[in-house]
């Protein structure tokens, strides 16, 4: 309870309250909280080619309805953050109080799209989005289906 009175008077004296965001900020963060997440399952192998960051950019722009260049501008901004990022936590907290269910598992859908991206799953990779899956709460059954459709269709 303290810690979330904490995190509450932060937000408050940061002047980003959840209930003082309008709906294009809301949108904006979730936009972003998801690149970021895509962008470091992305380089969780240490190896982030050329067609990994075609398809990120295809699905960014496919799953926020967005043009070319919109989905380069967020793919890019999301790489900034990723490569600032100490941890997933704050990025899937936002998520996760935003989201429905069925639209968390579109992300951790995405996320698994990613992953195999270079036609290969490493330990890394799995890791991670096993990590995200759960901070998001998404069920580990449809994790697990996710990910071998995902696997499939590589």
């Amino acid at each position: 309870m303290l810690k979330r009175l904490a995190e509450r008077l932060n937000r408050t004296l940061a002047g980003n309250t959840a209930q003082s965001d309008t709906p294009e900020q809301r949108e904006h963060a979730i936009r972003i909280a998801t690149a970021v997440l895509m962008v470091d399952v992305a380089r969780a192998d240490n190896d982030f080619q050329e067609a990994e960051f075609e398809l990120l950019i295809e699905l960014i722009r496919k799953h926020f309805d967005l043009s070319t260049e919109e989905a380069n501008q967020l793919t890019n901004a999301a790489d900034e953050k990723a490569e600032a990022m100490v941890e997933v936590h704050q990025f899937t907290r936002q998520l996760h109080n935003s989201l429905s269910e069925d639209e968390k598992v579109r992300v951790i859908d995405l996320l698994w799209k990613v992953a195999y991206a270079d036609g290969r799953l490493s330990k890394y990779e799995d890791s991670l989005v096993l990590k995200i899956s759960d901070l998001l709460y998404v069920n580990r059954a449809k994790v697990m289906r996710l990910k071998d459709d995902a696997g499939r269709s590589t």
